[in-house]
């Protein structure tokens, strides 16, 4: 393997690698990722009918889609379904609890502190970081620009 070529090298993995069913795999990522907008929406019209506002139902369905996610990264159960469904499982809400939640169940056994709080974080602190440094730049200039144009 050591004297093959790039194309050479490039065709033997093409040979040994399977193909992969894109469309098989585009409608389960299509019906999945459906089902959980589907239960969104659902969730939504439940809290409404409860007599939360629709903003506030809002809020909650994110809540709720985000405490699933992680209750069915911990159970295990999320991953199994990432395998069926790929891309599916992305619903942003949904695939970001599970992005949180997976490495710091991963390193649980490292201790409270130095496993699971610091790798807590190793997807969500760089978004966290941005997004209130991002808001405090737009809250400095809004700022400004409230007192100009008064």
């Amino acid at each position: 393997m050591k004297d093959m070529s790039n194309q050479e090298y490039s065709r033997y993995v093409e040979s040994k690698a399977k193909p992969s069913p894109i469309g098989k795999n585009c409608l389960l990522a299509f019906l999945v990722g459906g089902a959980i907008c589907t239960l969104g929406q659902a969730l939504s019209q439940v809290y409404q009918m409860w007599g939360l506002p629709k903003d506030e139902a809002g809020t909650a369905v994110s809540m709720t889609l985000i405490f699933l996610a992680a209750l069915f990264t911990g159970l295990g159960l999320f991953d199994n379904l990432a395998k069926y469904a790929g891309a599916g499982t992305l619903v942003p809400i949904t695939g970001f609890a599970n992005a949180m939640a997976a490495p710091a169940l991963e390193f649980k056994s490292e201790g409270l502190i130095t496993g699971t709080g610091a790798k807590l974080f190793t997807v969500a602190g760089p978004v966290l970081v941005y997004g209130i440094g991002t808001s405090i730049v737009y809250g400095i200039f809004f700022f400004i620009w409230k007192s100009i144009a008064s």
